[in-house]
């Protein structure tokens, strides 16, 4: 038995795919800094954060996979890749427990989704570098409540009107 997905959801997952790889195109080639080596806003998370609230969670994990893979290919390398995957699991994981629990605003779940992003990665680096990397934690924490509010505020802005298109 084969199940049908209807053409305009996949073409809505196309649409956000697309837009979260702008975005992280737009990040790759603008020198934008947060104070620290290494630390970006995280541009495609206006994106997946607004799939998560209006769309839902697999959405929201399908498409981040598939940015993921995308943009590490096209802008970075397998290194990328791992990372950002790992970061997705940790990010992903506590936002979608932050969002079911209904007591946090979208700019405190992608707080949430930053601090925690940076955490999944520095897991990563720890496993390949040594686990003094883990020193750099505090100063990530900065960055990804930083980037969280911008994200946040700007996702809720941006997906207000998004979805007006999908109605």
């Amino acid at each position: 038995m084969s199940r049908r997905v209807p053409a305009k959801r996949i073409a809505s997952y196309g649409l956000m795919t697309a837009l979260a790889l702008v975005l992280s195109y737009v990040e790759a080639i603008l020198p934008l800094s947060l104070g620290v080596p290494g630390a970006k806003i995280g541009l495609p998370n206006i994106i997946i954060i607004a799939v998560l609230y209006y769309m839902g969670t697999k959405p929201a994990v399908y498409i981040s996979v598939m940015r993921i893979f995308l943009s590490g290919f096209m802008f970075g390398n397998l290194f990328a890749i791992i990372y950002s995957l790992f970061g997705l699991v940790f990010s992903m994981v506590t936002m979608v427990i932050l969002k079911k629990s209904n007591k946090f605003s979208m700019t405190g779940v992608s707080v949430a989704g930053g601090v925690m992003h940076n955490l999944g990665q520095l897991t990563v680096a720890a496993l390949v570098a040594g686990p003094y990397v883990m020193s750099y934690f505090p100063m990530l924490i900065f960055t990804g409540v930083l980037a969280g509010v911008v994200i946040g505020l700007v996702g809720g802005l941006v997906s207000r009107r998004l979805w007006r298109c999908f109605k």
